[in-house]
C-alpha cells in the first residue's frame, strides 16, 4: 500500500517564496538559542572526526606548503606510503564520514522537531539529540548511501543534474524526520516527487536560505555557527507548507507570542 505522503504531495499547494523566507526568519529569532546549541553540538562532533581523518595526512600538507612554488617539486608522502595503508585510510575516511552523517541527521532531526513544537504550539516528545540515530541507525546509513550514490551519479552527468538533484536531496531529511516509518526507497521517491513538482521555488528558497545562513561567515567564519540554523528552519517550512502535518496547527503558531 502506497504511503499517504504521496497523496499529500499530489494535493499540496505551491509554497510561497517570500512567505517561507519571512516565516523562517521570524521562527529563527524565536529558536536562535536552541539553533546555536544544535550547531555547536554538530561542530563539536565534527571536529574530532575531521582530526581523526586528516591527522594521518597532515605531514603531506605541511610538506606541500613548505615547498609551495618550487619548480619541479613532486610530493613523495603518498609515494612512500604502503598501498595497504592508503586503502585502509580511504576506507577509514569512508566509514567515519557516514558515521558523522548519521549523527548530523539525528541532531538536525531533533532541531526540526523542536521547531515543529514551537510553531504548532504542541508538546510532542522529541527525545534526545541522538535519539533518532539510536532508533534508526541502519535506515539513516542506507539513506546516506542512497543520497551519496545519487549525488555521484548526478555529478558524473556533467554537473547540471546535481543542481537538479540538490533540491530533493536537501528536502529528504525533513521528510525522513517526520515520517521515520517510511522505507528508504519511498523516502527517495517522495523527495524527488516533491522536488520535481516545485523545483523552481524550492531551489530559490534553499538558495536564499543558504545565503542568509552564511552571513555569519562575515564574522571570521565563527558567526556561521550562529546563523546556520536558519537553513534548517527553512527546510521545516518547506515541509510544512507542502506536505504538512496531521495535527491541526493554531492560527499562527507561536510566532505572535
Amino acid at each position: 500500500m502506497e504511503h499517504k505522503i504521496f497523496q499529500k504531495i499530489e494535493q499540496s499547494s505551491k509554497p510561497n517564496f517570500s512567505d517561507v523566507i519571512s516565516k523562517s526568519f521570524d521562527m529563527f529569532k524565536l529558536v536562535f538559542k536552541e539553533g546555536l546549541i544544535h550547531s555547536l553540538i554538530s561542530l563539536a562532533i565534527a571536529i574530532p572526526f575531521l582530526l581523526i581523518i586528516y591527522i594521518p595526512v597532515l605531514p603531506a600538507y605541511i610538506d606541500m606548503i613548505q615547498h609551495a612554488g618550487e619548480y619541479g617539486y613532486q610530493p613523495t608522502f603518498f609515494k612512500d606510503m604502503s598501498p595497504v595503508l592508503i586503502v585502509v585510510w580511504v576506507l577509514f575516511v569512508f566509514v567515519f564520514s557516514f558515521l558523522l552523517q548519521v549523527v548530523n541527521v539525528s541532531v538536525l532531526g531533533h532541531f526540526l522537531k523542536l521547531v515543529k513544537n514551537k510553531d504548532l504550539g504542541t508538546n510532542d516528545t522529541i527525545g534526545g539529540y541522538f535519539s533518532i540515530a539510536k532508533e534508526h541507525f541502519g535506515k539513516i546509513l542506507l539513506l546516506s548511501l542512497a543520497t551519496m550514490g545519487i549525488a555521484i551519479l548526478a555529478t558524473m552527468l556533467c554537473y547540471f543534474p546535481i543542481i537538479y538533484a540538490m533540491v530533493p536531496l536537501t528536502i529528504i531529511t525533513p521528510i525522513f524526520v517526520f515520517n521515520p516509518e517510511m522505507s528508504v526507497g519511498d523516502l527517495v521517491k517522495a523527495s524527488f516527487k516533491l522536488g520535481n513538482k516545485y523545483w523552481g521555488v524550492l531551489f530559490g528558497i534553499i538558495f536564499i536560505a543558504s545565503l542568509i545562513a552564511t552571513l555569519g561567515m562575515i564574522a571570521c567564519y565563527i558567526g556561521f555557527v550562529a546563523t546556520m540554523a536558519y537553513n534548517y528552519v527553512a527546510y521545516y517550512y518547506i515541509y510544512k507548507d507542502t506536505i504538512g502535518f496531521d495535527e491541526e496547527p493554531s492560527t499562527s503558531g507561536n510566532l505572535l507570542v
